[in-house]
């Protein structure tokens, strides 16, 4: 597929050079943890090095880990390789504190210090409070930073709290935590952040849909026969299993990343490409998706957990035989569901989510495949290689977009067989994309909501799982097994094959 390019210069000149973060501070909250130091910290420099972050800028890092300012300066030298100029600059400018996240005197102290960089770099009181802790001390750092004034926006400056996933355990407990953020700070100062709205071909969705005039028109139940989404995974829980025990793929996947993507893919056009026109959009086709009751869950949804098998080569564990799992665990690492949405575009399209851990390839996809012609004059024997055309969006690894359709194979019979139209941002930009984090970072300094999910949104995607939850929590589903290295469970493949559907191999 032929793509126009654009040099390097123009690219940056009309988009990214534009969209700089102003002065500022980003505050980090579990500074001495691991996100930060294998994302935050290299997303950072990565800004840096493009020059979209000021010369008065700097970081704050807070956490219970006793470490002078000059350790975490050698932290953050030590989470980058072959740093660019500007970032020794920056961890010059750079401080810590230690310090309990509910204990005044590390709110107290931060204010303190946060005045003394304002007033040596004149960072104009711009605050990014970016919570990297574990999620049942987020209501805690809220209020503390309520306490101590910090919440407020200084004058001229702006006051954001930029919030990891999980938002919450279940739909309760995440109003819960929306109730104690909502006392100490208002809604536009909230980002909850989702890495995979960071990713280029999610984004590409927008485009795609809605800067294309052979796309939007047969993104409907008029063309299309069904959706699949696939997040695929080949490790398993690493060293995350006491985690992954509270958690499960539903929660851990399905709950956020999947019902983001699949948001914007069921999505209406927005009146406008912004953020209130984009989630406002999002809400309504995730209010759209049906909710389904407890005697439906067993015919639309099948749980499953890994045995152990071999992947990519290596024998691996099953997921009781990992480090903080329980011999007798029923917590699911595989979820397939058919969903239903109940609107005029998608009715009667059935829409079909599989995710889980120890696959056999790393993958994650939406595919839309279109339905069968209505009549197809060649003989049966000329078209035996013919499948339904599919448009297949590519999250990762290799972002991009296959087209497939019919064609004839070159030679004197007349045969049809299937052909692939392929776009790689990989190969037909000459930049790499930017990280996710890099660019919801960015986002959030400058002040873009976009791609960050609102309060509604949340609660919206927790009412379409938690009769799942609430059916599984009591025992009202079987727990199937699959071999790692397996595409899933039998289960799964009869979930789809009931309706005639098979599942894409990617």
């Amino acid at each position: 597929m032929s793509t126009v390019e654009l040099p390097v210069n123009v690219l940056a000149e009309g988009l990214d050079t534009v969209r700089r973060a102003p002065p500022g501070v980003l505050v980090v909250f579990g500074a001495s943890g691991d996100l930060t130091h294998r994302k935050l910290l290299p997303a950072l420099e990565r800004l840096s090095r493009r020059r979209l972050l000021p010369a008065a800028f700097a970081v704050v890092g807070v956490a219970r880990t006793e470490m002078s300012d000059d350790d975490f300066r050698d932290l953050m030298a030590d989470a980058v390789a072959d740093a660019g100029p500007g970032w020794a600059e920056i961890i010059k400018n750079s401080v810590y504190i230690a310090g309990e996240y509910a204990h005044p005197d590390t709110f107290s102290t931060l204010r303190d210090r946060l005045a003394e960089i304002e007033a040596s770099l004149g960072t104009g009181a711009n605050r990014t409070y970016y919570l990297a802790t574990i999620p049942e001390v987020f209501g805690d750092v809220a209020r503390a930073l309520g306490r101590v004034g910090l919440n407020a926006p200084g004058r001229g400056g702006a006051a954001r709290l930029v919030i990891e996933k999980p938002f919450g355990h279940d739909r309760a407990t995440a109003r819960d935590l929306d109730a104690a953020l909502h006392e100490v700070f208002e809604e536009d100062q909230i980002y909850r952040i989702d890495h995979y709205l960071g990713k280029e071909t999610v984004q590409n969705v927008l485009a795609l849909r809605f800067a294309n005039a052979i796309f939007e028109p047969l993104w409907s139940r008029n063309y299309i026969d069904h959706v699949q989404v696939t997040v695929a995974e080949t490790v398993g829980v690493e060293k995350r299993g006491n985690f992954y025990e509270t958690a499960g793929a539903l929660r851990d996947i399905v709950q956020n990343h999947v019902m983001q993507v699949l948001s914007l893919t069921l999505m209406e056009p927005p009146g406008s490409i912004d953020a209130q026109g984009i989630r406002d959009e999002k809400v309504k086709a995730l209010r759209s998706v049906v909710v389904p009751n407890a005697t439906e869950v067993p015919n639309i949804a099948v749980r499953a957990q890994y045995d152990s098998g071999w992947v990519e080569g290596n024998a691996v564990p099953g997921y009781r035989q990992e480090d903080g799992v329980s011999p007798q665990s029923q917590t699911e690492t595989y979820v397939a569901l058919k969903l239903a949405v109940d609107n005029w575009r998608w009715a009667g399209v059935p829409i079909y989510v599989r995710t889980g851990k120890r696959l056999p390839k790393r993958v994650t996809e939406v595919a839309l495949q279109f339905k069968d012609v209505p009549h197809l004059a060649f003989p049966r024997e000329a078209s035996r290689g013919l499948n339904p055309n599919a448009l297949v969006l590519r999250i990762q690894p290799d972002e991009g977009v296959t087209l497939r359709f019919g064609a004839k194979v070159p030679g004197q019979a007349f045969m049809v067989r299937d052909v692939l139209m392929d776009f790689s941002y990989g190969a037909a930009f000459l930049e790499e994309p930017p990280d996710a984090y890099e660019r919801l970072l960015l986002d959030a300094m400058v002040g873009d909501p976009t791609l960050f999910i609102r309060s509604d949104e949340v609660d919206t995607a927790w009412g379409i799982v938690q009769p799942l939850l609430d059916t599984w929590g009591g025992g009202g589903a079987p727990l199937s097994g699959y071999a790692s290295g397996s595409w899933g469970p039998r289960q799964a493949d009869t979930l789809i094959g009931r309706d005639g559907h098979k599942w894409r191999t990617p």
